[in-house]
């Protein structure tokens, strides 16, 4: 890095510094009614500055529904739960034609996907017209009612949860709109002194709110900050490496692999990662990325993008496994 360039990260580190203040804001007001939880907030934080989706998959009760809510009101920012049911229609999601009598005119009716944050709750259980119309306001943020196209709020971010048991009854989400989301995040139980908090928590008469902290504007304005955020050659050649990997297993020197993965991750994958390493450092308030900026949100870029051959599935194998021997074999710059 030469001297020019480390005083212009040394200028932007400070900036950045002092307009990422809101995201300990946040993080504080949210622990208010959240016990624990912390990187998965982080990562919807992530989300927000990245402008991108994220799958949440965990057991029932785990405040996944909470979480999204606080974040929400903690962001003062529109929020709509949709159930996903076999029965639900595009319409029910993305609005419809209503006749007037009146005038004799159809007039559109919006469906509640025009908000900003929208929890698409057991979306696997939707049948597939339902996860094409989704996928249209997910990757265009434009919905189409009858002939005309409406565009969504900004921000506009799906956090769609899938629970990993009782999978009957549920569609398979297609390999297409997996890869819309920018993250899948794994939701875990608490600790005992977690869960101990939670208990003490809720036994009281009126539990505890969130207030607002910061608007929808100052999301989109650090958005513009992390774009500014520097990364070196270095590490976007980094970044390409654990990419190509997961398609090339063999050429990169992981044969093993090789039988292992059936397809690798896409081009959104690189671009994920790039991103979402710039977010990483600001909300660590830096204005560079370091390594582990992109090893910390590897595994919730990847392992929903890598696609395992049925030879490792019957062999108990997953993508995870596959992103650990990548991210140990890759040499860090």
């Amino acid at each position: 890095m030469s001297n020019t360039t480390s005083m212009d990260v040394q200028s932007l580190t400070e900036e950045i510094k002092k307009n990422s203040l809101f995201i300990e804001d946040i993080l504080n007001e949210t622990s208010k009614v959240i016990v624990g939880q912390k990187p998965l907030l982080e990562r919807l934080l992530l989300a927000l500055l990245c402008d991108g989706h994220v799958l949440l998959e965990g057991l029932p009760g785990l405040a996944k529904t909470l979480t999204i809510k606080t974040l929400a009101d903690v962001i003062h920012a529109d929020f709509q739960r949709l159930q996903f049911t076999p029965d639900l229609l595009p319409a029910d999601l993305v609005g419809t034609m209503i006749f007037n009598q009146k005038t004799g005119e159809f007039t559109p009716k919006k469906g509640p996907i025009f908000t900003n944050l929208v929890l698409a709750d057991e979306i696997n259980r939707a049948p597939a017209k339902v996860q094409s119309a989704l996928l249209e306001a997910m990757g265009e943020r434009q919905v189409t009612i009858g002939d005309t196209t409406y565009p969504l709020q900004d921000p506009f971010i799906v956090l769609a949860t899938q629970n990993p048991i009782e999978q009957e009854g549920t569609y398979a989400l297609p390999e297409a709109q997996l890869d819309r989301f920018l993250f899948k995040v794994k939701v875990n139980y608490p600790t005992l002194p977690e869960e101990k908090s939670i208990l003490n928590r809720m036994s009281s008469v009126s539990p505890p709110k969130a207030g607002k902290v910061c608007h929808p504007k100052t999301i989109l304005d650090a958005r513009e900050m992390c774009t500014k955020i520097y990364m070196d050659e270095k590490l976007k050649d980094y970044i390409l490496a654990i990419v190509f990997s997961t398609r090339f297993p063999d050429r990169m020197g992981l044969p093993e692999l090789k039988q292992m993965i059936q397809f690798g991750a896409s081009p959104r994958a690189t671009i994920a990662l790039s991103k979402a390493s710039r977010a990483n450092a600001f909300i660590r308030h830096r204005g560079y990325v370091t390594p582990e900026d992109v090893k910390s949100i590897a595994y919730d870029v990847l392992r929903h993008r890598i696609v395992m051959s049925f030879e490792a599935e019957a062999d108990g194998m997953d993508s995870e496994q596959v992103i650990q021997k990548v991210l140990e074999h890759v040499e860090v710059p």
